[in-house]
C-alpha cells in the first residue's frame, strides 16, 4: 500500500533538514539572559508542544525589536528552526521571510542562502514542489560557488525528495548520488545516512525490494549519535522503513518485529509524534493482516488521533483508508465506507491524487453497482496524475538549466545518444550473425569431416575384409591340397597296411607276429597324420567363422608385443559375429583402438582388459586398466573420448565411463543387436 508514503517521505524530509539547522549556532550576549532562556525552553522537547510554542513566540518577539546585524540573524534562525522542530509550518514562513528581507537590506549572502533553503522547506510541507525546487536550485548554485560541500549535499537530497514526490524515480535516484558525490571520502554521518534513507525509499517503489533493504541497513550503520541527536529519532525510521519494505511485500510477521523495535525507541512520542503514529499505524496494518487483532481498531484510532492533532492530511488518509479496510473485514459495510468516502475528501481537498485513485478502487469493490461511475473517475484522475507527473518534470528540467537552449541541447545530446545506441545495436547484431553464421559452417565442416571419416572407416574395413577373404582363397587351396593328401597319401598306406595284415592273418610264427607289430606301428602314425591334420582343418574353419576376431586378435597381439602392460582379452564364444552389421563392428575396432591408445600413453597401467559378452539382445564390450585414472567433473573431454561418445551414439548404443584419481577407468559400452 503505497499511500503511505507521502506521509513516510516527510519525516524522512524532516530529518534530511533538522541536522543542517542545528548546526547553525552562535553565542548569546550574558545581558540577553531573558533570550537565551525562551530559547532553550522552545527546544526542550521533554515540554508540552503547546509551552515549546509560546517560550519561540516570546523569544521571537524579543529578537524582532532588536537591531538588524548578524547576531539578529543567528537567532531568528534559531526560531526557525524551533518552529520547523514543532510542524508550526506558518510561523515557521513568517520568521524565514522576515529573515530574507533583513538579508536583502544587509547583503548578507550566507543568511540569504540559508533562508533559500529554508523556504524550500516550508513548500515541501505545503505540497507546493515547483517553488520549493526554485529555492533549493538557487541555495544549491550559491554553495556550489561557495565550495560548502555539506550544504551542498543536504540541498541535493531536498531536491532529490521533491523529484521522487513528483514521481521521478529515476531522476531522484541520479540526484541522490549527485549528494554522496559531493561529499564523498569525508566524514559526514548525517548526509550518508540521509542519502541512503532515501535510496532505499525510492527502491521500494520501484519494487525493487532488495536493494531497498540493502540501503534501509546501511542507513541504519551509519547512525552516529554524538553528530545525530537522539531527538531526531533516527533509528526509529530506519527500522519504520525497513518494516514497510516487509509490509510491502507481504511478509506482515517480519514487518511486526521492526515495527516494534521503532516503537520502542526512547522518547520517541514526544520526540516525533508524527513518526510514532506511522509506526503504530503500520504496527496494526501489518498485526490485522496477519489475523491478530489485539488492540484493534484503538491502535488505528491512536494513530489517527495524533495525526489529526498534527494536520498531517497525507496520515489522517492513510488511516482512514485502514480503517475503511479493516470494517470491510468485519463486515461493518457502514463504518468502512464512512471512512473510506471521508478519505477520499480529504485525498480531494488536499490534492493527493494517489489517495484519490486507493479510494476509487476501494470503492468500486464496497458499492459494485456503481463501480462504472468509479472506474470513470479513476480512469480520468490516473491519466490526469500522470500528465501532472509529467509536467511537473518538466518544469524541473526548465528550473535546472534555466534556459530553453539548454534544454534544446539536452534533447540534442539524447538524440546522440539514442542514435549511438542504435547504431551499436546494430553493430553487435550484425556481429552476433556473422558469429552465427561462422559457427554454423564450422558445424558444416564437422559433419562434412565425420561423414568422412565415416566413409574413410568403411573403405578401410573393407579393405580388411578383402585382405582376410585372400588368406581365406589360400587357405581353401591349402585345404585341398591336404584332401589330396589325404586321399593319396594315407588312405594310401592305410590301405597297404590293411591288405598285409590280411596276409599275415594265417601265419602265427614269429616273424609274422614282428610283421604285424610293426604295421601297427604305422597304424598310429597314420592316426597321429590325421588328427592333426583334422585340427589344422577345425582351426582354419573357426578362423573363416570369425573373421572380424581374427582382425581383433592381430590388434590385440600387437598390442602385447608393442607394450609392457600385461594384456588380457575375453571373447565369448557365442557371439555370432556374422549377424552383426559391419558398420558395428568398424565403430567397435576404432573405439577399442583409441582406448587401447589412450591407455598406453595416459594411463601408466599395469593391466589392461578388453571383454566382449553378450546379455540378450545387447553386445557388451568392456575395456579397462588398473592406470591413473582421471576425474570425470573436471576433466577436459577430448577429441578422443568425444569420438568414442560419437561412435557409440552411432550404433545406438550407451556408454558408460568409471575412472577415479589413483583407481583406473573401465569404458562399458552396450550396443543392441539383432
Amino acid at each position: 500500500m503505497k499511500s503511505i508514503y507521502p506521509l513516510l517521505l516527510l519525516v524522512l524530509f524532516i530529518f534530511l533538514s533538522c541536522n543542517q539547522k542545528n548546526k547553525f549556532s552562535a553565542t548569546i550576549d550574558s545581558s540577553e539572559d531573558s533570550l537565551s532562556s525562551y530559547l532553550s525552553l522552545a527546544n526542550d522537547f521533554n515540554l508540552p508542544p503547546e509551552k515549546r510554542k509560546q517560550f519561540n513566540q516570546k523569544a521571537f518577539s524579543i529578537i524582532i525589536d532588536q537591531h538588524s546585524d548578524s547576531l539578529n540573524t543567528v537567532n531568528l534562525f534559531k526560531v526557525a528552526n524551533r518552529y520547523y522542530n514543532m510542524d508550526r509550518w506558518g510561523d515557521f514562513k513568517t520568521t524565514v521571510d522576515v529573515i530574507l528581507e533583513k538579508t536583502s537590506s544587509n547583503q548578507d549572502t550566507i543568511s540569504k542562502l540559508k533562508a533559500y533553503n529554508y523556504l524550500g522547506d516550508f513548500y515541501v510541507t505545503q505540497g507546493v514542489a515547483d517553488s520549493a525546487f526554485i529555492y533549493y536550485s538557487k541555495a544549491e548554485k550559491l554553495y556550489l560557488k561557495r565550495e560548502d560541500v555539506y550544504n551542498l549535499a543536504k540541498t541535493r537530497l531536498n531536491k532529490a525528495l521533491l523529484q521522487f514526490n513528483a514521481g521521478d524515480f529515476m531522476g531522484s535516484e541520479i540526484t541522490v548520488f549527485n549528494a554522496l558525490r559531493a561529499v564523498k571520502g569525508q566524514e559526514f554521518p548525517d548526509i550518508y545516512y540521509d542519502s541512503y534513507n532515501l535510496l532505499g525509499t525510492i527502491y521500494t517503489e520501484i519494487d525493487e525490494y532488495d536493494k531497498s533493504i540493502e540501503y534501509n541497513l546501511k542507513a541504519l550503520s551509519s547512525i552516529d549519535n554524538e553528530i545525530m541527536p537522539s531527538v531526531f529519532q533516527s533509528k526509529a525510521t530506519s527500522l519504520n522503513n525497513i518494516g514497510y519494505i516487509y509490509q510491502n511485500s507481504n511478509r506482515h510477521k517480519k514487518a511486526i518485529t521492526y515495527f516494534i523495535e521503532g516503537l520502542e525507541q526512547k522518547n520517541l512520542k514526544t520526540d516525533k509524534a508524527s513518526l510514532y503514529a506511522m509506526l503504530i499505524d503500520n504496527l496494526a496494518y501489518s498485526k490485522f493482516k496477519t489475523g491478530d487483532f489485539t488492540d484493534l481498531p484503538q491502535q488505528f484510532y491512536e494513530a489517527l488521533k495524533i495525526r489529526d492533532s498534527l494536520q498531517l492530511s497525507s496520515g489522517i488518509i492513510v488511516s482512514k483508508l485502514r480503517l475503511s479496510e479493516y470494517f470491510a473485514s468485519k463486515n461493518d459495510s457502514l463504518k468502512s465506507l464512512k471512512f473510506l468516502k471521508q478519505a477520499l475528501d480529504l485525498s480531494m481537498t488536499s490534492k493527493n491524487y494517489r489517495s484519490v485513485l486507493l479510494a476509487l478502487k476501494r470503492l468500486s469493490t464496497l458499492q459494485p453497482k456503481k463501480a462504472a461511475f468509479y472506474a470513470k473517475q479513476y480512469i480520468r484522475i490516473n491519466d490526469s496524475l500522470q500528465s501532472s507527473e509529467r509536467k511537473i518534470g518538466e518544469k524541473f528540467t526548465r528550473i535546472e538549466y534555466e534556459t530553453d537552449q539548454i534544454k534544446s541541447e539536452n534533447s540534442d545530446l539524447m538524440i546522440r545518444n539514442r542514435n549511438m545506441v542504435y547504431f551499436f545495436s546494430a553493430f553487435a547484431v550484425l556481429g552476433i550473425l556473422i558469429l552465427i553464421i561462422k559457427t554454423q559452417k564450422t558445424k558444416n565442416r564437422e559433419l562434412l569431416f565425420k561423414q568422412e571419416q565415416q566413409k574413410a572407416n568403411a573403405e578401410i574395413y573393407n579393405l580388411m575384409l578383402s585382405q582376410q577373404s585372400t588368406i581365406e582363397e589360400n587357405r581353401i587351396k591349402e585345404k585341398n591340397r591336404v584332401a589330396r593328401e589325404l586321399h593319396d597319401g594315407v588312405l594310401g598306406r592305410m590301405f597297404g597296411v590293411r591288405m598285409n595284415l590280411d596276409g599275415l592273418n594265417g601265419f602265427q610264427d614269429q616273424i609274422a607276429i614282428k610283421q604285424r607289430t610293426a604295421y601297427l606301428s604305422e597304424l598310429k602314425n597314420i592316426e597321429q597324420d590325421i588328427r592333426e591334420i583334422s585340427h589344422d582343418l577345425s582351426k582354419e574353419k573357426s578362423e573363416l567363422i570369425n573373421n572380424f576376431v581374427v582382425i581383433l586378435d592381430r590388434l590385440f597381439e600387437e598390442q602385447r608385443k608393442t607394450y609392457k602392460s600385461k594384456f588380457i582379452s575375453v571373447i565369448d564364444a557365442t557371439i555370432r559375429w556374422e549377424s552383426i552389421d559391419n558398420a558395428v563392428k568398424i565403430s567397435l575396432y576404432r573405439i577399442i583402438q583409441e582406448s587401447l591408445q589412450n591407455s598406453n600413453k595416459y594411463a601408466d597401467s599395469n593391466t589392461i582388459k578388453v571383454a566382449f559378452s553378450q546379455a540378450e539382445n545387447n553386445l557388451k564390450l568392456e575395456i579397462s586398466d588398473d592406470g591413473i585414472g582421471f576425474n570425470l567433473k573436471t576433466a577436459k573431454k577430448g577429441i578422443g573420448i568425444q569420438n568414442i561418445l560419437f561412435r557409440v551414439q552411432e550404433c545406438n548404443g550407451q556408454v558408460e565411463i568409471k575412472s577415479n584419481k589413483g583407481q583406473g577407468t573401465t569404458i562399458i559400452i552396450t550396443i543392441p543387436i539383432e
